[in-house]
């Protein structure tokens, strides 16, 4: 089937109340290349499993769903930085087409664009496990962020607020340095965001913050920021080059919201790849939920 067009891309998925069923999880287990499989089942808590599983199973969906290709035979890889990418051939009008994942708190997520560089964080507004106070925790990032993103973070008047734009000021880096596939190394601090609306809901996507980039503005980038619920904030990283419709990155680009999926969206045409593994199901059991004292 030829492609034509694609939309972009904003799907989530609530890791935290999935609780899979032996079928669930037996079926996920054989839809995922065995490497991936493989690497799922050594986590050791529940949690991060489920969002791995999630993550993978996501990204192969929306390759199936967007570009046609046959469920068995997509193949995917991760560049050194750990970003992944389809290494099949493509269409040649999608030879740009980037996708990226994120999994954290109870959420995981996927972005996808037909042409755009494109990064997404996902990020749980809580402290910390062995922080003692919301000023202890931001204390240990001064070195991430620049003299005014540290006030900005630190403008709220309530520790949530301060928790809050702290998240999302994190969400914002990460999201870019995940849309360039640079990951770790890259110095945080070399971004400057400018936050111009204060306060993120489920029920707005805002897109005006701004970056500057070794104190240089660059207009390129437009970042879709909103909350999955009152404890959840997402970002979304897109870029723009010569190639792009420049009105993208006018402040106007259209508005993206997150679509829930659930499991049975995501294992639906789905196809196996490898035979049932009763072991893989017991020793899922065998874990723990998460750490002790969360």
């Amino acid at each position: 089937m030829q492609v034509t067009k694609m939309a972009s891309l904003r799907w989530g998925f609530h890791c935290g109340s999935w609780v899979p069923t032996q079928a669930e999880w037996a079926l996920a287990a054989q839809c995922v290349q065995p490497e991936e499989k493989e690497r799922i089942g050594r986590f050791v808590f529940k949690k991060d499993a489920k969002s791995a599983m999630v993550g993978r199973l996501l990204l192969r969906k929306a390759i199936a769903d967007t570009l046609h290709i046959p469920y068995n035979d997509i193949r995917l890889a991760r560049t050194e930085k750990g970003k992944p990418y389809l290494t099949n051939p493509v269409p040649a009008n999608f030879a740009r087409f980037n996708l990226n994942i994120s999994h954290q708190g109870d959420w995981a997520v996927l972005a996808a664009e037909p042409t755009r560089q494109v990064g997404v964080d996902v990020m749980k507004i809580e402290l910390s496990r062995g922080n003692k106070s919301v000023t202890e925790f931001l204390d240990t990032f001064q070195r991430q962020f620049t003299v005014q993103e540290m006030r900005t973070i630190k403008a709220p008047l309530t520790e949530k607020g301060q928790l809050a734009m702290f998240y999302r000021h994190w969400c914002l880096k990460e999201s870019y340095v995940k849309a360039l596939g640079i990951g770790i190394g890259f110095t945080l601090q070399r971004l400057d965001f400018c936050i111009n609306t204060h306060e993120l809901s489920t029920q707005t996507i805002v897109q005006d913050t701004q970056v500057l980039v070794d104190n240089e503005s660059d207009e390129s980038w437009i970042f879709e920021e909103t909350c999955l619920d009152q404890d959840h904030c997402v970002v979304t990283a897109c870029k723009c080059d010569e190639q792009c419709n420049r009105k993208e990155t006018t402040g106007h680009s259209p508005c993206h919201p997150f679509v829930v999926q659930t499991i049975n969206t995501l294992l639906s045409g789905a196809q196996i790849q490898s035979g049932e593994d009763i072991q893989y199901w017991e020793k899922f059991c065998e874990k723990l939920d998460q750490p002790t004292g969360r």
